[in-house]
């Protein structure tokens, strides 16, 4: 559970942890910096499974987040932790078997209420059932697949910032009511 103490934290999870969650993990870094909200807002991603563990980012990712002036060389491929179920306060699903997968894998009812659709945060996508937020894999693709990805990304960043933002300003206010009744 977030709390104004601790940064709020998001991990964006797809299968490899090659493609589609490096590239929401990097392009949200780059928007919550861009809103001033870097200092409080920790963004990391994973695998669900273990097939890329240890590798780097796929070219053609890193080659889509470069040319938007996003360095990704330092990012290395390794798989979902249930440990992390704590420690996130925001679970970004890329696809839809993503979040079959993270949701079987909670344990806690606490746990189902973090885990998102990442495209849920799309007002073009609003009202639409979880089974058409999906992200398709790329890595199956060419550089036009790359580029849906990032787009379907991208038009996702402004409402997961603005929700954000929000719990952020929520838990400080909170702690601020409580520091001044004290």
């Amino acid at each position: 559970m977030y709390s104004a103490s601790r940064p709020y934290r998001i991990i964006t999870v797809c299968t490899g942890n090659i493609c589609r969650s490096p590239m929401a993990e990097l392009m949200l870094r780059e928007a919550f910096d861009a809103a001033g909200l870097a200092d409080v807002v920790v963004v990391d991603s994973a695998g669900t499974t273990s097939y890329e563990v240890g590798r780097p980012i796929d070219p053609r990712a890193a080659r889509k987040l470069s040319a938007h002036r996003i360095i990704s060389e330092s990012h290395v491929a390794r798989v979902w932790r249930t440990d992390w179920f704590q420690d996130r306060d925001l679970i970004l699903a890329l696809d839809v078997d993503h979040y079959g997968w993270l949701q079987q894998a909670a344990s806690q009812p606490a746990d189902l209420e973090k885990i998102r659709m990442l495209r849920s945060f799309d007002p073009a996508a609003a009202g639409r059932n979880t089974l058409e937020l999906g992200i398709d894999d790329p890595w199956y693709g060419g550089h036009r697949d790359f580029d849906a990805t990032w787009d379907l990304i991208h038009a996702a960043i402004p409402g997961i910032v603005e929700f954000v933002r929000a719990a952020v300003a929520g838990k400080q206010d909170d702690s601020q009511q409580v520091r001044s009744t004290s």
